[in-house]
């Protein structure tokens, strides 16, 4: 069965209503998780941690929609 990575990151927004970083330099990368319930529990936290300050925003991206598990991998794919 294929690994379903979730990445979680955050940082400090522009606007509380937009999903622009006010600085893409200081990116907050909480960790990369294999499934759904670790990413989302890693998330509440750094959510929960943060609630005081209304810019701060944590998302949960699901790395592996990123990619089709069935298809060949691209040349520069296979560099790594």
């Amino acid at each position: 069965m294929a690994q379903r990575l979730h990445l979680v990151f955050g940082g400090e927004l522009v606007d509380p209503s937009r999903s622009e970083f006010k600085d893409t330099d200081d990116i907050h990368i909480v960790g990369m998780f294999p499934d759904y319930e670790s990413a989302y529990n890693a998330w509440k936290s750094e959510a929960q941690r943060t609630v005081d300050n209304a810019h701060m925003r944590y998302f949960i991206a699901h790395i592996h929609r990123l990619r089709d598990e069935e298809r060949e991998a691209s040349s520069t794919e296979e560099l790594g």
